[in-house]
């Protein structure tokens, strides 16, 4: 039941993506394939994998302790905070906390979560930022 559920909200995410592509305003200096395209080949894999879901779904689940779903939903309440806390931190500082955090919730001792944190971080921000020049959010340090 859980599977079928969880099919039919995928497919009306992808139809809701659907309609956000096709109102994308196509610039008259578009190439031959526009901008819609690629949204809606992934609405039309999210539509047809739930689908899939829907018509031959898994035997009943067994559903995590109240505990562990506390613990989901905190993960979950941490990246909401790094969304709207990239722009005002910056990508170094906000994803230092959300990794360690992570990585704490997944098992590592905290000093080994903190050295995750910063080293993830920093790592991204080097390869992403330093050496390919794609820009990242600037925090009040300026990194």
């Amino acid at each position: 039941m859980s599977d079928r559920i969880f099919g039919v909200f995928g497919i009306l995410l992808a139809f809701a993506y659907a309609m956000a592509a096709l109102a994308i305003e196509e610039s008259f200096l578009s190439d031959a394939v526009g901008p819609k395209a690629f949204p809606l080949i992934l609405a039309a894999i999210l539509g047809l994998s739930s689908l899939a879901i829907i018509l031959k779904p898994d035997a009943e689940p067994r559903w995590p302790a109240l505990g562990r779903l506390a613990e989901i939903a905190a993960a979950v309440i941490v990246m909401i905070a790094y969304a709207q806390l990239l722009p005002e931190a910056g990508f170094v500082i906000a994803t230092a906390f959300a990794a360690g955090y992570l990585a704490w919730r997944l098992g590592s001792r905290p000093l080994e979560a903190v050295a995750t944190g910063v080293g993830t971080s920093v790592g991204i921000y080097v390869i992403f930022h330093l050496v390919l020049g794609l820009s990242l959010a600037r925090g009040p340090w300026g990194f």
